[in-house]
């Protein structure tokens, strides 16, 4: 009987073992391209690789140029999350927080300006009344 717990228990270690080199493997690439500056900490926020969901948010952002663990520290403290909250762990108006906050002004217009918006097809024209003449509007309710 222990033979039997022996003989599948050294296959499933040694995999284990693999797929944990895989992952430190796929980090360090990651930290190369954010390090010099391929990739941006807020792109691996957004959309995490399977590599880095169990990934600490502490370690994600000190790996980018000039983070050290004072302004990481400082910066997840004044958003209220943990240095070790994993980032497939974060919740979507987390992600979309952290990312903005580190993607440069000129960039956050382009990618995070909301859409205007728009009425559904299903929903009849409503009667729009103001200091002007009434007009019929595609207005949401």
């Amino acid at each position: 009987m222990s033979e039997t717990a022996t003989t599948t228990r050294a296959p499933q270690r040694l995999q284990a073992l693999e797929r944990a080199n895989e992952i430190r493997l796929a980090r360090a690439e990651l930290k190369r391209r954010i390090a010099c500056g391929s990739l941006a900490a807020a792109e691996v926020i957004l959309d995490p690789p399977c590599a880095a969901q169990s990934w600490a948010i502490g370690e994600l952002l000190m790996s980018q140029r000039r983070w050290g663990t004072t302004r990481c520290r400082k910066f997840l403290l004044r958003n209220q999350i943990s240095e070790t909250k994993q980032v497939g762990g974060l919740t979507d108006r987390q992600r979309r927080l952290l990312a903005l906050q580190l993607t440069p002004p000129a960039v956050q217009e382009a990618v995070f300006t909301p859409e205007p918006p728009v009425a559904s097809a299903c929903e009849p024209p409503r009667l729009v009344t103001g200091a002007q003449e009434p007009r019929l509007a595609l207005v949401p309710a």
